[in-house]
């Protein structure tokens, strides 16, 4: 149980994150701020608290450590900073987001090593099918480590998850922890309105998961869920985390639309931006 002062540091990293995010997607007026945003939260808790991983050691392969994809894979933003705030790469490298040369592309790309990226992502609907084949060779070879994934909501519209699903249920991969940023909102609108997802709890029962719900915007309740999906894995089954969080969250002029899926802010909403997210860590 992690005591109150260990959640109020990962809360104030979480909010160096966001600060991040609005800087380097601003910075090169390219990128995916409002998804980034709402899942800073689970991407700190994971990077900094909750997976059994070695940065200094980080191996591609994933060998004798946990694994994370990101299947979403545009909200890199959250994902850089995350890795950077724990000690993947050094924090002065976001700079260099989305730019000519850089390791940091707007999708997750392996073909410069870049610590804790395991796979090329971002065509979206193809990271859970990988992370079972992580999981599954885990499980061949001994490995105790967990495989995690992060998909989106509207990224459910693919129907290769429902494949992958499907297979993960009816062949138990019970060392799988797949995680939906369920912020029922996708680049064209509400998830309702453009494909309605109806009782996504209900589906990935029906797919043989074990399902928890929560906050993904409470940095306690993020923690309290994945301990719990933690313990119900290895038996026999894989775990679902329907994780709701607020697209834009931290930035009140973000939060309540669709519309932030990708646009980059001026300068005068970055700065309003800003004056609501403290600089906990120091900026880049």
């Amino acid at each position: 149980m992690l005591n109150l002062e260990r959640v109020t540091a990962l809360e104030k990293q979480a909010e160096q994150t966001r600060r991040d995010i609005l800087r380097m997607v601003h910075a090169v007026q390219s990128g995916h701020p409002g998804g980034s945003l709402g899942c800073a939260d689970f991407l700190t808790a994971l990077f900094s608290e909750v997976m059994q991983r070695d940065p200094a050691g980080f191996r591609a392969d994933g060998k004798g450590q946990d694994m994370f994809f990101l299947s979403n894979g545009h909200i890199t933003p959250a994902l850089y900073s995350c890795l950077a705030r724990a000690g993947y790469f050094d924090v002065s490298e976001l700079a260099t987001f989305r730019k000519l040369g850089s390791r940091l592309q707007g999708h997750p790309s392996v073909h410069s090593g870049l610590p804790g990226v395991h796979v090329a992502s971002g065509s979206l609907g193809q990271g859970t099918s990988v992370a079972i084949g992580a999981a599954e060779a885990k499980k061949l070879n001994g490995d105790k480590g967990i495989v995690y994934v992060l998909a989106g909501d509207g990224e459910l519209d693919e129907g290769q998850n429902w494949e992958a699903f499907m297979y993960a249920g009816a062949k138990g991969v019970d060392n799988l922890i797949v995680t939906i940023d369920y912020n029922k909102k996708q680049i064209d609108g509400s998830t309702d309105k453009v494909m309605n997802l109806l009782d996504l709890n209900a589906k990935f029962k029906a797919f043989g998961f074990e399902t928890f719900e929560g906050n993904g915007n409470c940095m306690r309740e993020v923690l309290s869920v994945l301990e719990q999906a933690k313990a119900a894995l290895g038996k026999g089954r894989p775990v679902a985390f329907l994780m709701h969080t607020e697209m834009g969250c931290g930035v009140d002029f973000m939060t309540g639309t669709h519309k932030w899926h990708c646009t980059p802010p001026n300068d005068e909403q970055l700065k309003a931006g800003l004056a609501q997210l403290e600089e906990t860590l120091g900026d880049y």
